[in-house]
């Protein structure tokens, strides 16, 4: 388990990274692109030629003699959850960051931005079990403790099971949320309850890899281990034909995951340990706004 020294340190690092990452413009676009849950009830004030007559008060009509609209306004509040993987697999990292250390970062950037329009912001992690939910809430403190909470829970060696975190997020959060799902997506099955879940909330994948999981280095004999069961397995990487098959089994993987995505309408960011992400997070935003 890591200690707390060293977790603050990284909680900190995280937090001067991603505060100059953030900018006035992606603060719009994510205003803009991100809407609340309906109208909210703004003002009572005087009838004037051309409203709406459905809009009338009538009970601030009678008690003034004259007649009186309601005015409502859009209700921009937002309620943005995190389901983050924290199970073996996102410890893994061939430079200088893990997949979990990239889920923080861009748990932190998201949620921040979030923070700055007065949205409340929430997280689940996940492996094959629920390992902790925080209820939605306001402030910056907020922020650092779920950036603490992924840092916290990167020595887990446990599976990965999408499916059981989604029917959680639907069970406890009842009111659409904009939920922002950080995994590297190495399970399978969870297809149908992601999609019911994308009825219900603005889903939008953030899909985490590695470069060394998309082509094996040629290192000769080496020792892999699963970091999710802890099975060793004897791999040859001198052997040009078996890189092939791992380079051509990874990118099957990948194309299979972004074409269900694309096919359901679910919006996606792609994350890479060897990357930066801020224009991924702005393109984003972008094609967002070019379909409303």
């Amino acid at each position: 388990m890591i200690d707390t020294t060293e977790l603050m340190k990284q909680v900190g690092r995280i937090k001067i990274l991603t505060t100059h990452l953030i900018d006035d413009r992606l603060s719009g676009d994510y205003h803009s692109v991100f809407k609340g849950q309906g109208v909210e009830f703004d003002e009572v004030r005087a009838y004037v030629p051309g409203d709406d007559v459905r809009s009338i008060d009538w009970n601030v009509t009678a008690r003034t003699g004259l007649p009186h609209v309601k005015r409502y306004s859009e209700e921009r509040e937002l309620t943005v959850v995190f389901l983050v993987d924290v199970s073996g697999s996102q410890i893994f990292g061939s430079g200088t960051r893990s997949k979990s250390e990239l889920a923080a970062e861009i748990t932190c950037l998201l949620a921040m931005t979030a923070i700055r329009n007065q949205d409340k912001i929430g997280l689940i992690l996940f492996s094959d079990r629920i390992l902790k939910s925080i209820p939605p809430r306001k402030g910056r403190t907020a922020v650092m403790r779920l950036v603490r909470e992924v840092l916290a829970a990167d020595e887990t060696r446990e599976r990965t099971d999408i499916t059981a975190a989604l029917r959680f997020l639907n069970n406890v959060q009842k009111r659409k949320a904009v939920v922002f799902l950080v995994s590297d997506f190495q399970d399978t099955g969870y297809e149908r309850e992601l999609r019911v879940t994308a009825r219900r909330h603005d889903v939008i994948a953030c899909p985490i890899s590695d470069p060394c999981e998309a082509a094996l280095p040629d290192v000769g004999l080496i020792e892999l281990q699963d970091p999710e069961t802890g099975e060793l397995l004897l791999v040859d990487t001198s052997s040009a034909m078996v890189r092939e098959a791992f380079r051509t089994q990874a990118a099957t993987e990948n194309d299979q995951l972004l074409r269900f995505l694309r096919r359901t309408g679910i919006d996606f960011i792609r994350l890479s340990t060897d990357a930066p992400y801020i224009d991924d997070v702005r393109a984003l935003f972008r094609r967002r706004a070019r379909k409303r």
